[in-house]
């Protein structure tokens, strides 16, 4: 179990180091309202931003962003970064993902990638997804997968991030 644990944490730590300085792709993304917008622009440049890509199927993503929640604006007072989500739920499942966000109370964010464009542009296969975006627009830190508690391990990161 050991071993199976430490394989598990050193393939996280070298997936998070690999993700070091890469830029934003320009794909284009769509908000909820159907607007089209390139998604290297819709983070605040000089801003920390945490992304997390879900999909309306997927259950412990609806639990990593409903954790993430509950606790942002306690986090938004210790360190000074945004919040967003990207659906990659596909054509047909976009209406869910405005409709669902809604009926949480999301009122940071959120767009679709209907065609899984971006997904494809950031080279991730599976959801939950997380990137943590630096102020100079590069990406700093990728995760695949949710634990409960595991956000809190993301918001240390933000943190380090914010002091930089």
């Amino acid at each position: 179990m050991k071993k199976i644990i430490f394989s598990a944490a050193l393939a996280f730590i070298t997936f998070a180091t690999q993700a070091q300085n890469q830029d934003l792709p320009k794909t284009s993304v769509r908000d909820v309202n159907g607007k089209q917008v390139a998604f290297n622009e819709t983070i605040e440049k000089g801003k920390v931003t945490l992304i997390s890509f879900w999909a309306t199927w997927c259950i412990p993503c609806k639990q990593e962003i409903k954790n993430i929640k509950g606790k942002l604006a306690d986090w938004q007072k210790e360190a000074d970064f945004n919040y967003m989500t990207v659906s990659v739920d596909d054509a047909r499942a976009t209406a869910m993902v405005k409709t669902y966000a809604k009926s949480q109370g999301w009122t940071f964010p959120t767009y679709v990638d209907p065609n899984s464009d971006l997904k494809r542009s950031l080279n991730f296969q599976n959801v939950p997804f997380v990137i943590i975006v630096d102020k100079n627009g590069k990406i700093a830190f990728q995760h695949t997968g949710y634990e409960e508690g595991g956000e809190n391990e993301l918001f240390e990161k933000v943190k380090e991030l914010v002091k930089k």
